[in-house]
């Protein structure tokens, strides 16, 4: 079986000659099926330009990406937008919800995008909104809603195409400690249930919920942990 996510040699530069930035210079990387993997790097070390890649938000200026087997370099950026839809759910610090609309319609989103019938929507994202635990919150809008609740709401969103891997860029970053805990309890549950996790964080104790830690130094893949064993 081949790996759910495969990178090689990757590479991403921004801008040209002198003023060139580097932000991965020839990192590898290979996910397995329900792996559970953070991501820890120095700001600036190219986690975050990483991650998007995985998450088809962004091109490499070479090298390969293979998603589920499938080479991302041979999609346009449509092509690559209905990958992303159909395979990867994303989580963000920032929690990205639409200020004036329903915690409900902020799930629905990518199910509208996908152009699912409205009726099959709303059942999907009460379903999604159920399994984080907000469903009594389905008509809140954001300002309504405490960070922690913001961040449940993000996550129902991004589990509710049912994707076979969540993203999650330090998806605690912005929380207080009993908000961490929750989210975090929210992933590990996640990755239990089979999905493939991959997230960034700068913190110890959100890194360590992972069985897999991957350090970025200067665009490459510096160390790699599993099961506590650094290669």
């Amino acid at each position: 079986m081949s790996p759910v996510i495969e990178v090689r040699d990757l590479r991403k530069t921004y801008g040209a000659g002198d003023t060139a930035v580097h932000a991965l210079r020839g990192l590898d990387l290979t996910v397995e099926k329900g792996e559970y993997i953070a991501i820890m790097g120095a700001s600036g070390s190219g986690k975050s330009t990483l991650l998007n890649i995985l998450g088809c938000l962004d091109v490499p200026t070479s090298g390969k990406y293979l998603l589920d087997g499938i080479d991302t370099g041979d999609f346009d950026e449509e092509q690559l937008s209905l990958l992303r839809n159909r395979k990867i759910g994303f989580v963000f610090q920032s929690f990205n919800l639409v200020p004036r609309t329903t915690a409900l319609a902020n799930v629905e989103l990518p199910l509208v995008y996908a152009g699912v019938r409205r009726a099959q929507r709303r059942e999907r994202a009460l379903a999604a909104l159920d399994l984080v635990g907000l469903k009594d919150r389905t008509h809140h809008r954001p300002n309504e809603l405490s960070g922690g609740q913001q961040q449940r709401v993000a996550i129902a969103r991004a589990l509710v195409t049912s994707p076979a891997i969540v993203l999650a860029d330090e998806p605690t970053g912005n929380l207080d400690t009993d908000s961490s805990r929750e989210v975090m309890g929210i992933l590990d549950r996640l990755h239990a249930s089979g999905r493939t996790v991959v997230l960034i964080t700068h913190e110890d104790e959100v890194a360590a919920h992972a069985m897999r830690t991957v350090r970025v130094v200067d665009g490459r893949v510096h160390s790699d942990g599993v099961a506590g064993v650094l290669v």
